[in-house]
């Protein structure tokens, strides 16, 4: 998700709600009271104001073996840590090559036009790589790991950034005028995902054009519905009286790849693209509320009344789902998975439980909102691939209970069961997946900072939960698990499943991390004396765990007055003695955020996705001011005077070749 604040000059660029309140109005506890509570009880070591402040809440992991990772260099990782700032492009650690594989507007297909900024076409844009790369995936072909199809999703687009003559200076005043419908088309075309064959020849990934699987995913592109809400009169519209046919998908934020090789698109922040009024009374006013529907950032509903809430008030209903992708099917109709829930979704990472069933574990990115997993009713088979082609469609969704003692409770959220009856507006399992928030709300859930991606690990059995931040949270709203007022700079939860089994209902949880700088002890950031002055960093937003099981985290909002230094890559220490410790792999750059990350199954190459780069330039002093079209603050990747800056994927590998990070 973008955390950056353009949208204040620039009105459409993503909106998500990152100066707001958030849509939560429940009273059920925040995580940040819940930390409180639970750290209030111990004693802590004394010390230095700065390492007071350390101690006052980092884990009794961490606070043991700080030292000793100095003493010793026990850490998982052994490259040359890149210096952590702010400027027109990219770095990654010495001895590594980061090479652009994907920009947008490059030819997916043989006969695919080449890029043309003052020309685009929406025919055009739907032959070639879309904007705003936000999530990568990758599916070995043969089993290799040097041949494979890497999909990728594009959450939303910047105009300012992609048209030239939009944006206007008037009396020194600088505006984004409105879109023409042949803008919005293409903008409508630049959003979906990729699915794109890529092999690794001679050291380089170089693009299949030729490939049979090449395909866009676009917001025209048309849906299935299936699960609980399928067919249900609260997602019927004038274009689809059946309830089950939906044109296109949404604000695809992270992402993931199933166990049988399918592709999943995590619908995010589709509120803002719905604009007008729902009718007098009408009966989705509350489940809209509860949203943030419509918000109106976006001039789609100028040309198609579907955005219109006037006009067609239940479409809002038919985004914010799970969508599954057959991407061995090029014609194949993409799901969206009903059964997963509707939320803002911030990916869908899985893994396959002790017993079988496949596990997903979802985060909804608005403060104060929630923390969820599914677990699939049916089993995964490893010797049929078509047999779990929909296991998606049946299964049982949770939603986390973070307790101050450090327990987890995975409460159940299925209609009939504990409050989820008619009583309280619920007449079917449909309108519990259809209202997620509020079902989750009504059963006692805790409040999170904006969770973000979560990746289980399949080496040690933990779960990682990304919180950005939360800047709205109140002195009287924090808890054991939202730990801190204020918090800018978000932490990372580490959760343990009873029994070591991602399936169970209960758990443990641990603070990781809070993040932020250090060295300022009223930030109380608890990264380990190891860390050195680039390690550290602010707003966890996309996470991987590579096949040694290690964890590596990427930002959204590092860049900006709060910190000096850009988002980027760093890898984190999670076991033994240098746990806490983390060191800066790869930056963007400025404007930029670090997507991804997504490591290749032998670990010899790591995909990012570098989104909105030069979106910003305020606060860099090599720009200044705004950053538009015509006037960049970088030409990221390019860097030629008749290109813009353009949103990539790139291809990171150590030089004369092996495992990253070793």
């Amino acid at each position: 998700m973008n955390e950056h604040l353009s949208q204040k000059i620039f009105p459409t660029t993503q909106l998500e709600d990152a100066d707001g309140e958030g849509h939560n109005s429940s009273l059920n506890p925040t995580m940040g009271e819940i930390i409180s509570k639970r750290f209030s009880r111990r004693s802590f070591l004394q010390g230095s104001l700065a390492v007071a402040a350390i101690t006052a809440t980092v884990s009794p992991v961490a606070l043991m073996t700080a030292e000793k990772a100095r003493a010793n260099g026990a850490s998982a990782f052994s490259f040359p840590e890149v210096e952590a700032g702010v400027d027109a492009n990219h770095h990654v650690a010495e001895g590594y090559s980061a090479d652009v594989l994907l920009r947008w507007g490059d030819a997916l297909f043989a006969d695919a036009p080449a890029f043309d900024p003052t020309k685009q076409t929406a025919e055009a844009q739907r032959r070639q790589f879309g904007y705003n790369n936000d999530y990568v995936g990758f599916i070995p072909l043969e089993g290799s790991s040097t041949h494979g199809l890497l999909v990728v999703n594009h959450e939303y687009t910047n105009p300012h950034l992609m048209f030239p003559g939009i944006v206007k200076i008037v009396d020194g005043k600088i505006s984004q005028g409105k879109l023409s419908k042949e803008q919005v088309d293409v903008e409508m075309a630049a959003h979906g995902g990729t699915i794109v064959e890529i092999r690794k020849v001679d050291g380089k990934w170089k693009v299949v054009p030729e490939s049979r699987y090449n395909r866009r995913i676009t917001s025209t592109t048309e849906m299935q519905l299936t699960g609980p809400a399928s067919g249900h009169e609260r997602v019927k519209t004038s274009a689809d009286a059946t309830g089950t046919r939906v044109i296109g998908t949404l604000n695809n934020c992270a992402g993931g790849v199933t166990p049988w090789g399918t592709y999943i698109m995590a619908e995010e922040n589709f509120h803002g693209y719905f604009s007008g009024e729902l009718p007098e009374g009408h009966k989705e006013a509350a489940n809209y509320k509860r949203y943030g529907v419509p918000e109106g950032g976006y001039d789609w509903a100028n040309y198609y009344d579907r955005f219109d809430l006037s006009k067609e008030p239940n479409e809002a209903n038919r985004f914010g789902w799970i969508v599954e992708v057959d991407v061995m099917d090029p014609a194949a109709t993409p799901k969206k998975r009903t059964a997963l829930g509707r939320t803002k979704h911030e990916g869908a990472a899985s893994i396959v439980s002790k017993d079988g069933h496949v596990v997903f574990y979802l985060g909804d990115d608005e403060r104060f909102d929630y923390v969820y997993k599914f677990v699939t009713s049916g089993t995964f088979n490893a010797s049929d691939r078509a047999a779990n082609l929909d296991l998606l469609d049946e299964g049982t969704l949770y939603v986390a209970k973070f307790a101050e003692d450090g327990t987890l409770q995975w409460l159940p959220l299925i209609f009939g069961q504990g409050p989820l009856t008619a009583e309280n507006g619920f007449a079917s399992q449909a309108d519990v997946v259809i209202e997620t928030r509020r079902a989750a709300d009504i059963v006692g859930a805790t409040k999170m900072d904006r969770p973000e991606d979560i990746e289980p690990n399949a080496v040690n059995g933990k779960v990682y939960v990304m919180l950005t931040n939360n800047s709205k949270r109140k002195a009287d709203q924090v808890d054991a698990a939202n730990p801190r007022p204020d918090n800018a700079f978000g932490h990372i939860i580490e959760i343990t499943e009873d029994g070591g089994d991602f399936s169970a209902t209960s758990g443990k949880w641990e603070v990781l991390l809070k993040c932020g700088d250090p060295s300022v002890a009223e930030v109380g950031a608890t990264f380990s004396t190891e860390t050195s002055k680039n390690g550290w960093f602010g707003m966890p937003d996309n996470c991987a765990v590579d096949s040694a099981g290690r964890l590596w985290v990427a930002t959204d909002g590092n860049n900006n007055k709060a910190t000096g230094r850009t988002d980027g890559l760093w890898a984190v220490d999670t076991e033994g003695d240098a746990r806490a410790t983390s060191r800066l792999f790869f930056r963007v750059p400025v404007g930029a955020e670090l997507c991804g990350p997504l490591f290749a199954p032998d670990d010899e190459t790591a995909f990012v996705a570098v989104q909105h780069p030069g979106d910003g330039g305020d606060d860099w002093s090599g720009h200044g001011r705004p950053s538009y079209y015509e006037d960049l603050s970088t030409r990221w990747p390019d860097f030629k005077d008749d290109m813009p800056v353009r949103p990539s994927v790139l291809a990171i590998t150590k030089i004369g070749g092996g495992k990253i990070g070793i």
